[in-house]
């Protein structure tokens, strides 16, 4: 038995609002954002204010929006992708909160005093970006994504097996014991 507001999705979904509608707003929104703050696209004299041109970037994001919709394997990446970036958010979120509980109030502070690890956050959280939009992405066949195109042909089948986990396993260790023996300075202990 479904309910009224499972209903009510359901309705939403063949309404298209989330291959559609969804998809359209958030490119057009980002394309926006990205035209108003980079000005790419010129500016105009408003009251001696240099602003940008509004109407313009309103057309290009609009028409780029639209373009994207009707590419429907652009849409499927999108609704792939962003629940799989989503729980990345939420992970990193949870983590900053365990981290926080060890501190007290206005002492997290992970910009000043950790600056290594963001860099290290960062590249990795860049990786894993790639990562999910690579397993989103779907060549033409629709079986396989490119990460597995990725894995099984230039990496190699044997990556999936339990020899290829333990090596990736023992570079992992490998580089994590570097990281913790090394000194400061680059010296050794």
């Amino acid at each position: 038995m479904t309910t009224p507001l499972g209903s009510a999705v359901q309705f939403l979904k063949d309404f298209g609002l989330f291959d559609v509608v969804l998809p359209f707003l958030l490119v057009f929104s980002i394309i926006f954002a990205i035209l108003e703050k980079t000005k790419i696209l010129g500016t105009e004299k408003v009251d001696s204010e240099e602003l940008p041109r509004r109407t313009l970037n309103t057309m290009v994001s609009f028409v780029v929006g639209m373009l994207t919709i009707a590419a429907n394997e652009a849409v499927n990446t999108i609704n792939q992708a962003l629940p799989n970036i989503v729980l990345l958010v939420i992970m990193i979120i949870s983590f900053l909160m365990l981290v926080g509980v060890f501190y007290k109030q206005g002492d997290f502070n992970f910009k000043e005093t950790h600056k290594g690890w963001i860099i290290g956050f960062s590249i990795a959280i860049l990786i894993l970006i790639i990562l999910i939009f690579l397993n989103s992405i779907y060549i033409t066949d629709g079986t396989m994504s490119w990460l597995d195109v990725i894995i099984d042909e230039i990496i190699g089948p044997e990556l999936g097996s339990p020899i290829g986990a333990a090596i990736v396993f023992l570079i992992v260790v490998i580089i994590g014991i570097i990281f913790v023996t090394k000194g400061k300075g680059g010296e050794e202990h």
